[in-house]
């Protein structure tokens, strides 16, 4: 991390390394919801974000999977496009991808430099100093307003949507994935005040699509988007789509739209990406109808068809087949335990997982302990790790009532050693899954794919 210098002024940072540990040095100021600190830094900046256009997608999960999806097609579109979002599997600079690259190093470096002593001088006064997550998004909006200069960017929301740091911006369409029980020590703990926090990134007169289902969320979608006389386009409603079929390559559903109908096949796995798939498409359907986006259906089909997203019900490796999947909510385990049984016939499903102490581990549990032969307990490499002792604990109360009577648990609080194990005991016809936290599964990615450049983080 640099240093101040005798005169209390920051020295330029040298490397790129020196530049991410820069950013990553300001974890401690921690989440601090509010748009005061980033609205001062853009303006000092001169307001690059508004030179920009964006789609602003926001939900519990399916955000990642959704933005691949959005720019995967727009690409195949021969458009330019940013996308942005958090956090990464492999390496700090995936965070910030100009068509499909990821920001080079030096890039990254001179604008770090360039945010720096904007950082420090900000720190000294009553609004404190930007966190980790708001210099990450200003370089964002820096490096796509002024180095690459986009067609239009993809843009994640980091947590919630109101008063999340990303929320600067006012986009050409807003999605929101879904809505479910996540992060409730910040965006409350019911579904209508995480609806309401999602709900935060509509804005007047822009439209916003949403895969939402509970009465309630949708309740509150709608009534902030009447307030804001914005379209809503809610799937059943607006736009309905059903699955095909499915295999080990992919799966294709029908969309029907109010413009239009197609078949589409993706390749990512799991009955849930049929969702963000869908939400994806009415997306780019009202860029196609209202703003005059030039997307042919032929490039719409192949982006779909191409698109990728690390991590979430990804096979990795095929002897023995292990897949990882960053389900870390009741949601998420709920898909995953659908997609396992209808992707991967197995014998025995040996699951690995590892949490952040901050999750609703009972009711994730609930889901995909009943399928579960042999359940691996490990920790991940993070400061806010949940230690596998206390997973053990939440994992015994819940046992009884829902866990096959012959299941095995084991306990091994070192990754590694975690995943060895993993691999050695599932056999041909059975399944080995990672799930929990990305944290774990960036980790257990690098180690099973040989990749010696891993970092990862939020």
């Amino acid at each position: 991390m640099t240093e101040l210098n005798e005169t209390g002024v920051n020295t330029p940072l040298q490397t790129y390394n020196e530049a991410v540990d820069w950013i990553n040095g300001l974890i401690p100021f921690g989440i601090r919801p509010g748009l005061e600190r980033i609205i001062e830094l853009m303006s000092r900046l001169g307001n690059p974000h508004q030179r920009l256009k964006f789609i602003h997608v926001a939900g519990t999960n399916g955000k990642g999977s959704t933005c691949a999806f959005l720019t995967s097609v727009l690409l195949q579109a021969g458009y330019d496009v940013g996308t942005f979002t958090s956090p990464y599997i492999t390496k700090f600079t995936n965070r910030f991808q100009y068509n499909g690259e990821d920001i080079p190093e030096e890039t990254l470096l001179k604008l770090s430099n360039r945010l720096q002593p904007l950082v420090h001088d900000m720190a000294a006064t009553e609004l404190g100093s930007p966190t980790m997550f708001e210099v990450s998004t200003a370089l964002a909006l820096l490096y796509y307003a002024e180095e690459c200069y986009p067609d239009v960017v993809v843009w994640e929301t980091g947590l919630g949507g109101r008063m999340d740091v990303t929320n600067i911006v006012t986009p050409v369409v807003s999605i929101i994935t879904n809505i479910g029980m996540d992060h409730t020590d910040v965006l409350g703990d019911t579904i209508e005040l995480i609806a309401s926090e999602k709900a935060g990134i509509i804005k007047p007169g822009v439209p916003v699509v949403t895969l939402a289902t509970q009465p309630e969320a949708v309740k509150v979608i709608e009534e902030t988007a009447e307030r804001l006389r914005s379209t809503v386009y809610l799937a059943g409603r607006q736009f309905t789509y059903h699955r095909l079929d499915s295999d080990e390559k992919g799966q294709s559903f029908h969309f029907a739209g109010p413009f239009r109908e197609l078949d589409v096949r993706i390749r990512m796995q799991g009955v849930h990406q049929c969702d963000n798939a869908a939400g994806a498409l009415m997306v780019l359907e009202l860029l196609r109808q209202y703003m005059a986006f030039m997307l042919d259906e032929e490039d719409i089909l192949l982006g779909m068809e191409h698109a990728f997203w690390a991590g979430r019900f990804e096979k990795v490796i095929d002897e023995p087949r292990i897949v990882l999947d960053g389900a870390h909510n009741p949601e998420g385990a709920e898909s995953l335990a659908k997609s396992i049984i209808d992707v991967y016939p197995h014998n025995k499903l040996n699951l690995m997982m590892g949490m952040l102490a901050n999750k609703h581990h009972e009711a994730y549990l609930q889901h995909i302990l009943p399928l579960v032969d042999t359940l691996i307990l490990t920790e991940p490499d993070f400061r806010r790790k949940m230690d596998a002792a206390d997973l053990l604990q939440i994992v015994e109360r819940v046992r009884p009532a829902i866990a096959k009577p012959e299941l095995e648990i084991i306990v091994e609080p070192e990754w590694a050693k975690a995943l060895d194990l993993l691999k050695s005991r599932t056999e041909a016809e059975d399944l080995g899954v990672v799930s929990g936290t990305l944290y774990l599964i960036a980790d257990v990615r690098a180690a099973l794919l040989h990749q010696t450049d891993s970092e990862k983080g939020w």
